[in-house]
């Protein structure tokens, strides 16, 4: 058991967390002052979008970090970026500074908020500056780590990697996005950060993913973006797998909701049922985890489909293949961590990801935790990781090879 890994600076994050979320929270005025994506002129794309580079700022704007007077400068970025498809598409990524002085380039990490939405009223951009009670309490899982960021004096990049469709389990979309938020953040002069700032990369859960997807299409997608370390753990992998696990739950509507949505050629689409259809064509207005929650809480995912056992179904699994991970192997040192007792993502899609890395010739640290759950692991091993980037920042030179715990 790692129970040191809970240590000072992440219960000062924690402390810092507990006094501004509830003050959050108790702030209806300020919430229902951030607009939703689809009424906010800035997120409307220019006609010329398509003429623009990837990363390329198109706006910007400053807010108030969960619309509270806290001391971290922040800003909204609109940013050009292309999804899977190849369309050009807008995004908009938060970029927060804190007031702690740094002595040369200031390190920037790029945090993945694990958005588990197919609308982008949960985008993590509307969730920094402020919005519903639900929106808030999925920041607040958050926020311990963020804090943790800050008070170390790194500037946070959290881009909307799942894009203007909200594509949940796009690979693809998620790492562009993320690798094209560097890019804009770092081209803002008044963030103070630019292309000689060391940048980080972490997430957790659906963030992982993103995350990790960002590592792998790095070289070939955004080679001048340079990862001195990627940390990551509750990742995502083999997605049938984690849909079959959360079944009769709303992670398992929302992976099959988002993968009927954005793999077309699957046909998966085609073995939904009316009330199948109807969740799909819902799901743009109220697909926010939350939402679906509530409203599924008791509901299989064989409720909404015209044949038996829909996640064991070929068209089920074609739509998962291209948005799994380990397709190549990362060149940017990793640090992964996963609950061996995760209740919603088991954690033998993790080990064989870790095997498929290592088998590629990464240079990895592996952690099978023995915090219990997925949320335990989340907030137990969350120092590790954050102490690797560190170190990265620091220019610690990461040895070659696979470690593995």
């Amino acid at each position: 058991m790692r129970w040191w890994r809970i240590g000072l600076r992440w219960v000062a994050a924690l402390t810092l967390a507990m006094i501004v979320l509830p003050a959050a929270l108790s702030m209806p005025a300020a919430r229902a002052a951030s607009l939703s994506p689809g009424e906010d002129p800035f997120y409307a794309a220019p006609t010329d979008l398509a003429s623009y580079p990837n990363g390329a700022v198109l706006g910007a704007r400053t807010i108030s970090l969960l619309g509270l007077p806290v001391p971290v400068a922040a800003w909204q970025l609109r940013y050009r970026t292309t999804d899977s498809e190849e369309n050009p598409q807008l995004n908009v990524t938060t970029v927060l500074v804190p007031s702690v002085p740094w002595n040369g380039p200031r390190p920037v990490l790029s945090y993945q908020v694990p958005e588990n939405s197919l609308d982008t009223r949960c985008a993590p951009s509307v969730t920094l500056r402020g919005g519903s009670d639900n929106d808030m309490a999925s920041a607040m899982q958050d926020a311990p780590f963020i804090a943790d960021a800050l008070l170390r004096g790194w500037a946070v990049v959290a881009s909307d990697y799942e894009g203007p469709q909200s594509r949940l389990f796009d690979g693809v979309t998620s790492g562009r996005g993320v690798l094209d938020g560097i890019r804009a953040a770092r081209s803002f002069s008044p963030a103070g950060i630019d292309a000689s700032s060391p940048v980080g990369a972490w997430g957790y859960s659906a963030g992982a993913f993103a995350t990790l997807w960002a590592t792998q299409l790095r070289r070939e997608y955004a080679p001048d973006v340079q990862l001195v370390g990627t940390s990551a753990g509750g990742i995502p992998t083999d997605l049938p797998a984690v849909a079959q696990r959360a079944d009769s739950a709303a992670g398992a509507i929302l992976i099959l909701l988002g993968l009927a949505r954005n793999e077309p050629a699957s046909r998966l689409a085609d073995l939904l049922n009316d009330r199948g259809r109807r969740a799909l064509l819902a799901a743009g207005t109220s697909g926010c985890g939350a939402d679906l929650s509530q409203e599924y809480s008791d509901v299989h995912v064989d409720d909404f489909a015209t044949v038996p056992n829909l996640l064991a179904q070929p068209a089920f699994r074609n739509a998962a293949l291209p948005n799994e991970l380990g397709r190549t192997a990362p060149d940017t040192p990793l640090y992964l961590y996963h609950s061996v007792a995760d209740e919603k993502i088991p954690v033998a899609g993790y080990t064989a990801l870790v095997d498929t890395y290592c088998a590629l010739g990464a240079t990895l640290t592996a952690i099978h935790s023995l915090f219990p759950t997925h949320i335990g692991a989340a907030a137990g091993e969350a120092l590790g990781g954050m102490n690797f980037l560190a170190d990265r920042f620091a220019g610690t030179p990461q040895a070659a090879g696979c470690v593995v715990e």
